[in-house]
C-alpha cells in the first residue's frame, strides 16, 4: 500500500487512492483492513497530494512544463490568465515543488530498503509540506479567482509572504525572487534603452495618458527630478506629437507614457516609480530622436550633441550589471533598488540639464513665453489691439486668421520687433465654425481651440476665438507640451481681454478730452464719472495681474483667474460702456440715458460683489494675493467709504 500511496502523492492515483475532480485524492471507502485512525492519516496525506496535483495542473495550464496525468487532464486554460509574470510565478512554484518530489523519491528508496515502513513514517517525512501546501494554495486560488495579472502577482505573493510561518515565508520569497527577475528585465529595457516590452499590459509603466484621479494625491506631492524644477508630472503630460510634413516644424514625434498605478507593488513607492518613468521617457525620447533625420538646419548643433553624447554617458553596461546584481539577490532591497534608480536618474537629469539649459537656452525660451503669452511685450499688444480691433469685433471667418497674423506682423515691425528667427515660430490662431472639418487632415502643432466657447457654437467675436501657437524646439517640448501651452493660452486670452478693456477705456478718455470745451449736462457727468471708476478698477486689476501675480507668483495665476467670474462681468460692462460712448459722441438721447443707467446699476452691483468677495478673502486669510488686489483698490479707504460700491453718481 505504501507504493500506492507514494504513487498517489506523485499524481498517479489507483484503486486504493482514487481521484475525484471535486474532492481530489481520497482513500477508497471499501478497505476493511484500514483502521479509522489510519484512514484519517491517509486522508491528511491525500489532501497534500491533492494540492500537489492542483499545483502541477496550474503549472501545466499556464506554462506546459509539467506532464499532465490522464485521470485529471484538463482542457486548455479557460481562465483568461496569461502573461510573463504568471509564467514566472509558475516557474517559481515548480521549483518550490522540487523538495517535495525529492522527499517522495527518498521515501521510495527507504521503502525498497525496508518494506516494513509505516504510514506514520511517511506522514512524518512529509509533515513540512502539509503546512506549506495549503498556504501556497491560497495564493494560487487568489490568482485564479481574482484573475491577478502582471505586477499585481508580485503584490499578491509579497503580502502572503509576510506571515509568521518560516517555511511558507521562505518558499514564497523564492517564488517572488523568480517573478522579480521578469521585472528587472523590463526595467533594464525601459530605463537603459527606452523600450517598453509589455505586450500583455503587465508592467507599471504604460503607453498613453494617466487615468487621473488614482494618483492625484501623489501628483501633488511628487518631488523635483533634478532638472531645474522639472518633475515627473510634467514629463507624464507629454503628448503624442505628430511629425508634420513642414520644413519648419521642429518637434519630432513622441509617445506619451504614464504610470499604471494599479500594477505597482506596495513595496515600491510611487516616488520611485515616477523616477523610473522619467528615466525611461527621457531615454526613449533620445533613442527616437537619434533615429529621426533632422528637418531644420537651425538646430543641427543640438542634434549633433544628442547623437554624439549618450544620455547615459555610455554607462549602460555598468547599470545593466547593477540591475543583474539586484536580480540575483534572494530578497528585494528597496534601499539598493532606489539607490540604483537614483544613480540612473541623476545621470539622465544631468544630461538633460546641460542640453536644455546650456545648449537649448531654456531661460531664453521662458522669456519668450513671458513676452508673448503673458503680454510681457505690452507695447506690441497695444499696437496689435488697435490694428485688429475692427477685424475681431465680429464673428470670425475663414480669412480672419490670415488677417490677424498680418496685423500681428505689422505690430511687431512698428515696435521694432524684427527677429527673423522668432516671429516664424509664433502664429495667432482663430477657432471658427467649420475649421475642424477643414483642417482634419492635420492641424498646426501647438494649436488648441479656445476654452471659452464650445466647438459646436460659433464664437460671438474674433477675440473670443483668438489663440496663440508657438513651435517649441526640441528638446524643450519636454517642458512646453501642448497641454502646457494650452494653459498658457487660457492665461493669454484673459490678459488680452483685460488689456483690451483698458485700451478702450483710455480711448473713451481721449474722446472726453476732445469734448471738454463743450457744454455738458448731468448725464455727461454720470457717464464720465462711471468711466473714471471703471478705469480705476481695471487699471488696478491690470497692475495686480502683471506685477503682483505674474512677476512674483505666476504658478498661482490660473488659481486666481478661477475666482474672477465677478471681474469678467465687470469687464463686460466696461466693453458695453465703451461701445455706448463710441456710438454717441454727443449728448445721450433718452434711449442712451436708459442704457447708461443700466450700466451704472450693473457696475455698482458687481463692484459691491467684488468688494464683498475680496473682504471675505482678507478676513479669512484664504489667499494673500487676492488680499493684495483689495489693498490696491482700497489703499486710501475710498472703496470702503463708498460702501464697496463704485459707479453711482453720488460717489
Amino acid at each position: 500500500m505504501i507504493h500506492e500511496l507514494l504513487l498517489a502523492l506523485s499524481g498517479y492515483p489507483g484503486t486504493i487512492f482514487t481521484w475525484n475532480k471535486r474532492n481530489g485524492l481520497q482513500v477508497s471507502q471499501d478497505l476493511p483492513f484500514l483502521h479509522p485512525s489510519e484512514s484519517s492519516v491517509l486522508n491528511r496525506l491525500c489532501k497534500m497530494g491533492t494540492d500537489y496535483v492542483r499545483f502541477t495542473e496550474f503549472i501545466e495550464q499556464h506554462t506546459g512544463h509539467v506532464h499532465q496525468q490522464e485521470h485529471y487532464s484538463s482542457q486548455p486554460s479557460q481562465t483568461g490568465l496569461h502573461g510573463i509574470y504568471l509564467r514566472a510565478f509558475c516557474t517559481g512554484l515548480n521549483s518550490m515543488l522540487q523538495p517535495y518530489r525529492q522527499a517522495l523519491l527518498d521515501l521510495e528508496k527507504e521503502f525498497l530498503g525496508d518494506p516494513h515502513l509505516s504510514i506514520s513514517h511517511v506522514n512524518y517525512m512529509l509533515e513540512q509540506f502539509q503546512l506549506l501546501f495549503p498556504s501556497v494554495m491560497v495564493v494560487v486560488e487568489t490568482i485564479k479567482s481574482q484573475k491577478i495579472h502582471g505586477c499585481q502577482i508580485l503584490e499578491t505573493v509579497y503580502k502572503h509572504s509576510c506571515g509568521g510561518l518560516p517555511p511558507v515565508r521562505m518558499a514564497l520569497e523564492k517564488i517572488l525572487a523568480v517573478c522579480h527577475g521578469v521585472m528587472y528585465k523590463q526595467l533594464a529595457a525601459w530605463m537603459l534603452h527606452g523600450l517598453l516590452l509589455d505586450q500583455s499590459e503587465e508592467f507599471f509603466v504604460k503607453q498613453g495618458p494617466s487615468a487621473g484621479g488614482a494618483t492625484a494625491a501623489q501628483e501633488e506631492e511628487e518631488e523635483d527630478l533634478g532638472i531645474g524644477g522639472l518633475s515627473g508630472k510634467q514629463l507624464r503630460e507629454l503628448q503624442d506629437l505628430r511629425l508634420i510634413e513642414e520644413e519648419n516644424m521642429l518637434a519630432p514625434s513622441l509617445q506619451q507614457f504614464s504610470l499604471r498605478v494599479e500594477m505597482l507593488p506596495s513595496y515600491i513607492p510611487v516616488r520611485v516609480a515616477e523616477k523610473i518613468l522619467f528615466v525611461g521617457e527621457s531615454v526613449q525620447m533620445f533613442e527616437n530622436h537619434n533615429q529621426s533625420p533632422s528637418r531644420a538646419g537651425e538646430w543641427k548643433s543640438v542634434v549633433q550633441v544628442c547623437c554624439d553624447w549618450s544620455i547615459l554617458k555610455h554607462q549602460e553596461d555598468m547599470f545593466a550589471a547593477e540591475l543583474h546584481r539586484l536580480k540575483q539577490q534572494p530578497l528585494f532591497s528597496l534601499v539598493d533598488f532606489e539607490n540604483l534608480v537614483d544613480g540612473i536618474r541623476s545621470t539622465v537629469a544631468e544630461h538633460l540639464w546641460t542640453l536644455m539649459v546650456e545648449e537649448s537656452d531654456l531661460l531664453g525660451q521662458l522669456k519668450i513665453i513671458k513676452d508673448f503669452y503673458l503680454l510681457g511685450r505690452g507695447e506690441l499688444y497695444q499696437v496689435f489691439i488697435d490694428l485688429a480691433q475692427h477685424m475681431l469685433k465680429t464673428p470670425p471667418s475663414a480669412v480672419t486668421e490670415h488677417d490677424v497674423n498680418v496685423a500681428f506682423q505689422q505690430a511687431a515691425h512698428k515696435v521694432l520687433l524684427d527677429d527673423d528667427n522668432l516671429l516664424p515660430l509664433l502664429h495667432l490662431t482663430i477657432d471658427y465654425q467649420g475649421k475642424e472639418s477643414k483642417e482634419a487632415s492635420g492641424n498646426r502643432e501647438g494649436t488648441t481651440p479656445p476654452q471659452e466657447t464650445s466647438p459646436r457654437e460659433a464664437p460671438p467675436t474674433g477675440w473670443a476665438a483668438l489663440g496663440l501657437a508657438y513651435k517649441v524646439q526640441w528638446p524643450l517640448h519636454i517642458l512646453f507640451t501642448p497641454a502646457v501651452l494650452e494653459k498658457y493660452n487660457v492665461v493669454f486670452r484673459y490678459l488680452l481681454s483685460v488689456r483690451r478693456v483698458q485700451s478702450e477705456l483710455q480711448h473713451c478718455w481721449a474722446l472726453q478730452m476732445q469734448r471738454k470745451h463743450l457744454k455738458s449736462n448731468q448725464t455727461d457727468a454720470v457717464k464720465w464719472r462711471l468711466r473714471n471708476h471703471m478705469a480705476f478698477l481695471v487699471d488696478n486689476l491690470q497692475y495686480y495681474l502683471q506685477v503682483d501675480v505674474l512677476e512674483s507668483q505666476f504658478s498661482q495665476l490660473l488659481q486666481q483667474i478661477n475666482v474672477f467670474h465677478c471681474l469678467n462681468e465687470i469687464l463686460d460692462l466696461c466693453h458695453n460702456f465703451c461701445s455706448l460712448v463710441s456710438q454717441n459722441l454727443g449728448p445721450l438721447d433718452e434711449r442712451g440715458a436708459a442704457q447708461l443707467d443700466i450700466l451704472v446699476k450693473g457696475f455698482s452691483r458687481q463692484s459691491f460683489l467684488l468688494f464683498k468677495i475680496l473682504s471675505s478673502v482678507r478676513n479669512h486669510q484664504i489667499n494673500s494675493d487676492l488680499a493684495q488686489l483689495l489693498l490696491r483698490l482700497d489703499y486710501n479707504k475710498y472703496y470702503t467709504q463708498a460702501g464697496g460700491t463704485l459707479g453711482s453718481f453720488g460717489v
